[in-house]
């Protein structure tokens, strides 16, 4: 998703790179199409969430990259992998603005299992 993410950035002013590079996401998409994602239907309906931050990451303008994986349970429900607005001047910086938007994350699941009558309001 990342990689797909960032080659449509040079869509409007390719280089044979770029070519190569999304030549090379659609062999790695034709390799591994036997995967999938596997649900437990027995799982409990806890939240787990880990997130990370690569601080300065991005060779071209220095912002940082966070990505974040979410579970209701066992079962991966979401993800997301988002460049930073803003430039960290820091790795703890990068950190801590990744783990901010975990936890905003976090929040509106919370309250989508609340309003669906999924959790009690104790949990």
């Amino acid at each position: 998703m990342f990689s797909v993410g960032m080659c449509a950035r040079y869509q409007s002013n390719p280089k044979e790179s770029h070519l190569i590079a999304a030549k090379w996401i659609l062999k790695y998409i034709k390799g591994t199409i036997q995967y999938g994602i596997w649900y437990s239907k027995d799982s409990e309906l806890s939240l787990i969430a880990y997130c990370d931050a690569d601080w300065a990451g991005n060779i071209d303008d220095r912002k940082s990259t966070s990505g974040a994986c979410f579970f209701v349970g066992k079962n991966l429900v979401s993800w997301l992998s988002k460049k930073r607005n803003s430039i960290s001047l820091s790795t703890a910086e990068a950190e801590y603005i990744a783990a901010g938007g975990c936890c905003t994350q976090l929040v509106w699941m919370k309250q989508m299992l609340l309003d669906y009558g999924l959790i009690n309001k104790a949990e």
